[in-house]
């Protein structure tokens, strides 16, 4: 994937994501994204069992729509 990473035409409007598909399109890795979830920078996750964890796709939308917003300043 090329480095227009924030294209969210990927994401489902609605729905649960995995950590590897948002760090398809977030540049981050994954103690950065745990990190960014533990200091509110990142979305809260969604635990739906023992070992899966989700996003709501909204928030995602959310997050790149506001990283989007800081780059066009």
């Amino acid at each position: 994937m090329s480095n227009t990473a924030l294209n969210n035409t990927e994401i489902p409007h609605t729905g649960f994501l995995r950590l590897p598909t948002i760090l398809k399109f977030i540049p981050v890795g994954r103690s950065s994204w745990w990190k960014g979830v533990k200091e509110g920078k990142y979305p809260a996750s969604i635990k739906l069992g023992p070992k899966t964890t989700v996003w709501r796709a909204e928030d995602i939308h959310e997050l790149l729509a506001s990283f989007s917003k800081e780059t066009s300043v």
